[in-house]
């Protein structure tokens, strides 16, 4: 049974056709990223927006400072050193707890034909969500200067979908290369001109209603930081190659303010 007709767009995305799956695992193969626009119903991307507005004065707001590989500076390193310098990361986040039980994103995330979609695209056995009841979705909020600061993700893969872009910054810049996390490579020299701005990234607008599957462990990224009184709002999937796992306490803490 077809749960998510009403939810995902499928005269444009057939998520549950073998032809369309294989052709959606070429593209990423081939790009490292998947953009699927247009991906919700307009029905479904108005109820999701509302639904994450209302809650909107309930996000936890955090400002971090990291590193590209996402960790704390470290004092017996040159702060130069471009795996050492700091970059700032801000936003807010609701965590799944607070999303109706019957909602088009927990329909969704927990849709088997999704989940095949999912499991397929990304060449995975299979995928289980946070044990927690807070890590599964997250709705995450930008409000004007905030954004997402240059760094290579600690998980394989990262699915997003954008429920509303902001009109003037909050742009999703990446690079292709830098890092083989496999083979322990990094090209530090590339990262230091991407942080500083002389080389050129990669810019991705993306529309409202629009799901992204990235491999952003190999891969830098960041967000700009919104320019508008309109904030950007981005939901994440979250799921796990292994079942039975939880985030961790320190980061619920750091995330959502909470462990529970």
């Amino acid at each position: 049974m077809n749960n998510i007709s009403s939810i995902v767009n499928f005269n444009k995305h057939p998520i549950d056709d073998i032809n369309y799956i294989k052709k959606c695992n070429s593209l990423i193969k081939d790009n490292s990223l998947l953009v699927l626009d247009s991906f919700l119903t307009e029905q479904s991307l108005d109820i999701i927006l509302k639904e994450a507005t209302s809650l909107e004065d309930k996000a936890f707001y955090c400002e971090q400072k990291h590193t590209v590989l996402l960790n704390k500076q470290s004092s017996e390193i040159d702060q130069d050193d471009p795996l050492n310098k700091l970059m700032t990361s801000d936003k807010g986040c609701v965590p799944h707890d607070l999303l109706d039980i019957n909602s088009d994103l927990n329909l969704l995330y927990h849709s088997s034909i999704f989940k095949n979609f999912i499991k397929s695209v990304l060449s995975l056995e299979d995928i289980f969500p946070y044990v927690d009841n807070l890590s599964s979705i997250n709705l995450n909020y930008y409000q004007k200067g905030q954004q997402l600061g240059w760094h290579f993700d600690n998980a394989s893969f990262a699915i997003t979908l954008m429920v509303q872009a902001s009109p003037t910054g909050g742009e999703f810049e990446y690079i292709t290369e830098g890092r083989n996390s496999n083979k322990n490579y990094i090209d530090k020299k590339l990262i230091s001109n991407i942080i500083s701005g002389d080389k050129k990234v990669n810019k991705l607008a993306v529309s409202d209603g629009t799901l992204i599957l990235f491999y952003g462990r190999n891969y830098l990224h960041r967000v700009t930081p919104v320019e508008s009184n309109t904030p950007r709002i981005l939901i994440t999937l979250n799921y796990n190659e292994e079942s039975n796992v939880e985030l961790s306490k320190n980061a619920r803490l750091t995330f959502f303010g909470r462990t529970t």
